[in-house]
């Protein structure tokens, strides 16, 4: 029987080639027509200690990392203690021998990974030698890896064609020596190339495209794990007459930089971790009341305080949606795909743009890291919202009312206030209780601007639901399909707006019996959040700085199911 799935993980040090090992093998698969997801931890610092990855190669879409792994490639004796007990039954190790040597374990060989490479006239060439390994355990054709080392290599210089010899050859010796041990998996079968165009990114390139997309013309942001790679993608690519990129001195003159930005017409945008988030609070205060229109990318890591800079958790939930002392409680869009990066930045700008406020996009590091194919976004059917600006005469009352009003640019007429202070409807400070109220409302009212009824749904008479948030949808989508698969009597929600959620959605959910959250966090805030809208909701919980396998979501969410009292009749048909 063919093999439809196909996980590898490699693991070793940083500077082994680990990270470029993954998303190599990850190109060459969706160049010849799979689909390609990969999974990368490490530490935090810049060389050395314990890093692993993982990239899952499928005929069809992948939603997570998976669980068990077909091969592990052991770069170091370390990594082969730590990663040898999630190889399944009938899996493989190769082993760096260059490194160590192992005995006694019959589903191992070891690889002389730096010398093939040497001999090769390229030493840099042994994340090629694994790849040509690995394609004979699963009989991948080697057209399709030749293809991929001519693309990839052809950049117009005159040592193109030596590059490619020495990377096609570093991958035959991986072929020729993994045969030579007698090891294979199976056949992988044959890729069914998707109809549609495709592109390969990684989570934050794909965020940072749509921002661009958006029309974003102002960047400022502050070096962060994990969210630095999206200021360097700026600093590379927003580029032109009216566009500005700006590297800045700390996270308090980013939020206060786009402060200005936004008060003076522009569309503004920042990314951090949850540290800089937090130095960011007094900021979003001040664009709350003033009403200025900005974007916050929060790409989460652990923590607390310094926590886990380099690994994955959702626990910034309650820190982005109620940042500031007083009542604020901001938009919030949580991303839960690769795919989702990009057309959460354009939601995230429109809904700056069409209540005049800042939103927090949420994201976390198992996305802004991983690597994977989509459909090609299709800019011409995106729809973008642009700002509304007052072009009447002088006297206008900017925040009179309940209803959103045009904004004035400095130099044109409409002179305001954009005051922190409460303030009456020129901006004008005052004290009034009378203004407060009015104020206070006004800025809450708003909110109803931003609700869109669009979510997923699938099951929905089954009393019971699940409903993941953020980067945790792939592996709990996987999840729900195996316990469908197993009859158990479960609904599916999703959305990527947590603030305000969808009308139709949240009345749905307050009539189910349980809403079960999973989510990566200690307290389960998505959960509490939800309880306090009236939902019956609970938390299933991990902060391992790990996403989730989806083994352990089946059998907990199972658990919880079976814990409840017998349904009716109709609710088990569902």
């Amino acid at each position: 029987m063919q093999m439809r799935d196909f996980v590898v993980r490699f693991a070793g040090e940083g500077g082994q080639g680990v990270v470029t090992s993954a998303e190599g093998l990850a190109q060459v698969s969706t160049q010849a027509g799979y689909h390609a997801l990969t999974y990368a931890t490490f530490p935090s610092q810049i060389l050395g200690g314990p890093t692993w990855t993982q990239a899952r190669v499928s005929v069809e879409p992948i939603l997570s990392a998976g669980d068990d792994i077909d091969v592990l490639v052991a770069f170091n004796r370390e990594a082969y203690d730590e990663h040898r007990p999630d190889v399944r039954d009938g899996g493989v190790v190769i082993y760096n021998s260059n490194d160590f040597q192992l005995d006694g374990d019959a589903r191992s060989f070891g690889m002389p990974i730096d010398d093939l490479a040497r001999s090769t006239g390229n030493a840099r060439a042994a994340n090629m030698v694994v790849i040509g390994a690995l394609a004979h355990l699963v009989n991948m054709s080697q057209e399709h890896l030749d293809q991929f080392v001519t693309k990839r290599f052809t950049r117009g210089r005159s040592g193109d064609e030596e590059v490619i010899a020495s990377n096609i050859k570093a991958m035959n010796l991986g072929r020729e020596n993994t045969a030579a041990n007698g090891f294979v998996l199976g056949e992988l079968a044959p890729p069914q190339m998707p109809d549609y165009p495709q592109v390969m990114l990684k989570g934050n390139e794909a965020l940072a495209l749509g921002a661009l997309a958006a029309g974003m013309n102002f960047y400022a942001g502050y070096p962060i794990s994990p969210a630095t790679t999206i200021l360097v993608y700026m600093e590379r690519n927003l580029v032109g007459p009216g566009k500005f990129v700006y590297q800045v001195s700390s996270e308090i003159e980013s939020i206060t930089t786009l402060l200005g930005a936004g008060f003076a017409g522009r569309k503004a945008m920042t990314a951090t971790a949850g540290p800089g988030f937090s130095l960011m609070s007094e900021g979003l205060g001040l664009a709350w009341m003033a009403e200025l229109p900005l974007v916050v990318v929060d790409v989460q890591r652990g923590g607390p305080a310094t926590g886990l800079p380099t690994k994955t958790e959702q626990s910034d939930l309650m820190a982005c949606m109620f940042p500031a002392h007083g009542d604020v409680r901001l938009p919030v869009i949580a991303v839960g795909s690769v795919e989702e990066c990009f057309y959460g930045a354009i939601k995230a700008f429109n809904w700056a743009e069409r209540y005049q406020g800042p939103v927090i996009l949420m994201t976390e590091m198992a996305l802004a890291e991983r690597v994977q194919n989509i459909r090609r976004p299709d800019t011409s059917n995106v729809s973008v919202e642009n700002r509304q600006v007052y072009e009447g005469s002088n006297g206008y009352k900017r925040y009179n009312g309940f209803e959103l009003s045009p904004m004035p640019l400095p130099g044109n007429a409409g002179a305001y206030v954009a005051n922190g202070s409460e303030h009456d409807e020129l901006g004008d400070t005052t004290h009034l209780p009378s203004r407060h109220v009015q104020m206070t409302q006004r800025r809450f009212s708003k909110l109803e601007l931003l609700k869109e009824d669009e979510f997923e749904r699938e099951n929905p008479r089954a009393s019971v639901a699940i409903l993941p948030w953020g980067g945790s949808k792939g592996p709990v989508r996987e999840a729900y399909e195996v316990l469908r698969g197993q009859g158990v009597p479960v609904s599916w929600y999703y959305t990527m707006f947590l603030n305000p959620l969808p009308p139709r959605m949240l009345e749905e959910l307050k009539k189910k019996d349980l809403v079960i959250v999973p989510e990566l966090n200690y307290q389960g805030q998505f959960a509490s959040i939800l309880r306090s809208q009236g939902v019956k909701a609970e938390a299933i919980t991990q902060y391992t700085g790990l996403p989730f396998r989806v083994r352990d979501l089946v059998e907990r969410i199972n658990q919880v199911v079976k814990s409840r009292p017998s349904r009716s009749k109709e609710m088990v048909r569902a």
